[in-house]
Parts: structure tokens; sequence; C-alpha cells
């Protein structure tokens, strides 16, 4: 799947979490078109990630939302790990994140976990 593809299953299943999900929502918040969210679309639910119909909220298949949870998860743990372990500041570390989500390889992700797990980030003052 590529980097784009991934954004935009990213952003339906996070714009899933606050109820219906329109191709109008998903094309505001990528900044992107219209026609370009509906050949995205049109693409995911061939490999049975999602079902939309035309003029109807899209929706996210079983399959799509197991896909869409790996993709946050991995992006929440790079934004943290850059923001916490690395200390990189909140915009960078999720300008980043956005970045390295769609290229690192399980191999360098794990090495990354083991790694924030022996620094953890400092407890926050109250």
């Amino acid at each position: 799947m590529t980097q784009s593809l991934e954004d935009y299953l990213e952003m339906v299943g996070f714009l899933s979490d606050d109820g219906e999900v329109r191709v109008t929502d998903i094309a505001a918040r990528l900044g992107v078109s219209k026609p370009s969210v509906l050949n995205a679309l049109t693409v995911l639910e061939k490999q049975g990630l999602l079902e939309h119909e035309r003029y109807r909220t899209v929706h996210l298949t079983e399959k799509g939302a197991h896909q869409a949870a790996k993709i946050r998860e991995r992006h929440n743990f790079l934004t943290g790990f850059l923001r916490d372990t690395l200390g990189v500041s909140a915009e960078t570390a999720e300008e980043d994140a956005c970045k390295m989500e769609h290229i690192l390889s399980e191999e360098t992700l794990k090495k990354m976990k083991v790694l924030a797990m022996k620094f953890p980030a400092p407890a926050k003052k109250a």
C-alpha cells in the first residue's frame, strides 16, 4: 500500500471515531480534492478495506479498521518517541511521525520500542 493510501485509510479511521465519514471531510482534512479522495476510496474498496457508495458515508471493513488501527498505533508511537524520548518539539514530532510511519521497517520500529522502554519519558511536573 502506498503512503498516500495509508494516509487516506488512517484519516477514515480517525474521522470515524467522531461519527460518520464523508468524502468532503476527508478532502478538507487532507487538503486534497474530492476527486482525489474518490479515486483513493475506489482503490481501498477494491482491497476490501472500506465500503463507500457514491454520495453516502464511508465505512471501514473489519480488515480496514484493523489496518487503520495499526497505522495509527505506529503514528502515535513515533510521535511519542520523537517528542518524549528524543525531546523533539510536539509540532516537529507530529510532522516527522507522519513521514516516518510509512517507511520504517517492523525491525526498526521494534528496536525503537525497546529503546523507548530503556529510556522512558520523564514524569510530567504537576
